[in-house]
């Protein structure tokens, strides 16, 4: 279907760009990975070995270099982005120049390049955001979908967000931390054991931008139902399975949990849909669709025909998912390449 087309993935050297080229390599004429890091960027080259890809050094902060690699590009998916709740604390406005501004400019080339179909990926912590990281990618969504509700239904260029929890073992997520705690002869260091995360395999992430990119009109937002638990439950869920694999089986039989606290602009639990965004979101099986808010700027008319919220709805969050106890964490954990490696299982 996509033999003589064109995707472009910006970010593309992070875990969702690698899962995305290994599902998709063989299905579209050329991929093109854009990313300010030329050590990934070559590690990438190096490992595929893959002529469909093409490699090119860029920043989302430069609209020059986006635009550069915008001419025939077909689809988009839009995964740039500052990410590490900490650094973004201490560096806000550098949360805000590429998750902000960066998206900006991608979907301004789009447009002006007549690209087909935007995804743009969001994060649970852009509902109801309490640190730097969240907040940006809350108004990320904001500008995609206001661009996607002024494009309108049948333009040329669809832009959609997609938003999900925990990738599980992507870069800088806990489980790696884990993993290389055990193997050091640490202890297990955990936050806040009450903690909930969404739990989500990068294959889920890849569905979800897919069903997005099938199903989305502009100015849709997409969420997958995932499944969470605490991160006492997963950090017990890791120890057992090394435990049970051949390799780090006795350091697993000494690790203990530690208790450290929360970091910087952590919170207890992460919100997938806002009840405000529940009111209107249509249920589609294994995704909510929640498609923009098509009300303009007559205010006037507003508080004539404003829609009251359903007192009862609720906030779809990680503390009222479906809950996983250590087997079912497990399970979820061995569909992790990296955790048959690390474990020898």
């Amino acid at each position: 279907m996509n033999s003589d087309k064109t995707l472009l993935i910006t970010g593309g050297t992070g875990s969702f760009g690698h899962a995305v080229l290994n599902r998709f390599i063989d299905d579209f004429k050329e991929i093109r990975v854009f990313s300010r890091d030329e050590k990934k960027q070559d590690d990438m080259r190096h490992e595929l070995q893959n002529p469909k890809v093409k490699f090119y050094i860029g920043d989302v902060r430069d609209r020059q270099s986006v635009d550069g690699v915008m001419p025939g590009v077909d689809y988009i998916f839009s995964a740039a982005a500052l990410k590490q709740v900490p650094s973004c604390e201490f560096f806000p406005m550098q949360a805000v120049y590429t998750n902000v501004v960066g998206t900006d400019n991608v979907l301004n080339s789009a447009i002006a390049h007549g690209v087909k179909n935007v995804v743009v990926l969001s994060t649970d912590k852009a509902a109801y955001p309490i640190n730097a990281m969240g907040m940006s990618k809350a108004i990320m969504e904001k500008v995609a979908v206001a661009k996607g509700r002024s494009l309108g239904k049948g333009a040329k260029t669809t832009i959609c967000c997609t938003r999900y929890g925990n990738v599980m073992a992507s870069r800088g997520s806990v489980i790696p931390l884990f993993i290389d705690q055990i193997k050091a002869g640490k202890p297990i260091t955990v936050t806040d054991p009450n903690m909930t995360r969404f739990m989500m395999t990068l294959e889920d992430a890849v569905d979800l931008v897919l069903f997005a990119w099938e199903h989305g009109e502009n100015g849709d937002l997409f969420v997958q139902k995932a499944p969470a638990a605490t991160i006492q439950t997963l950090a017990e869920a890791v120890i057992a399975l090394a435990k049970e694999g051949t390799k780090l089986r006795d350091k697993a039989e000494k690790t203990e949990i530690k208790v450290i606290g929360t970091r910087h602009g952590e919170k207890l639990y992460e919100t997938l849909v806002g009840r405000e965004d529940m009111a209107k979101a249509i249920d589609m099986g294994n995704y909510f669709r929640v498609p923009a808010d098509s009300r303009d700027l007559n205010y006037d008319k507003y508080f004539v025909e404003g829609k009251e919220i359903a007192p009862t709805l609720d906030t779809y969050h990680s503390h009222n998912t479906t809950r996983l106890d250590v087997e079912g964490m497990k399970k979820l954990l061995l569909k992790l390449p990296m955790i048959h490696d690390e474990f020898g299982i």
